[in-house]
């Protein structure tokens, strides 16, 4: 880069259009099986997921999904980035998932399942990227103050 010592300068100096960073290609990335591995987080809860084509099926910590997630409400969470992205029936999906509650454990195999879609296919982050998948909830619970009852919540006031 010249230095420039005048303004007159630095009117006729061009930028260059080289200096513009290129987007990130994204690439498959795969281990020594041929899956996908991914994290996903939510409140509390970390899900490690490998993804493999197959038949469809979804297994949480050793048990299907519909088992470990009873609530059907969990099970379409769950479920939400493998039917955005038309994949239905073609990915074997592991997970073992830790930490939190059901609702934090399913938010947290959501966005392992979508991040390890797009380390298979990098073709489909678009889809999940637009559907809000790939972003992580950073919302956790916030922590117990001294002086108070719970976070916020103050001890009962008696002017008496």
């Amino acid at each position: 880069m010249s230095q420039l010592s005048s303004l007159e300068e630095l009117g006729s100096a061009t930028v260059s259009t080289t200096a513009r960073p290129e987007a990130p290609v994204h690439v498959q990335k795969l281990d020594a099986q041929g899956r996908a591995y991914a994290t996903g987080k939510r409140k509390d809860a970390v899900a490690r997921v490998w993804v493999k084509p197959g038949t469809g099926k979804i297994t949480v910590n050793e048990k299907d999904y519909a088992t470990y997630f009873a609530r059907p409400v969990l099970q379409m969470v769950l479920r939400q980035p493998i039917l955005a992205t038309n994949r239905d029936g073609q990915f074997d999906i592991i997970v073992t998932v830790a930490g939190g509650g059901l609702s934090g454990q399913a938010g947290a195999v959501r966005h392992g399942i979508s991040k390890a879609l797009t380390y298979y296919e990098p073709a489909l982050r678009a889809v999940l990227k637009k559907g809000g998948f790939l972003t992580r909830d950073s919302r956790t619970v916030e922590r117990k103050k001294y002086g108070k009852r719970k976070a916020r919540r103050s001890f009962q006031f008696s002017k008496r």
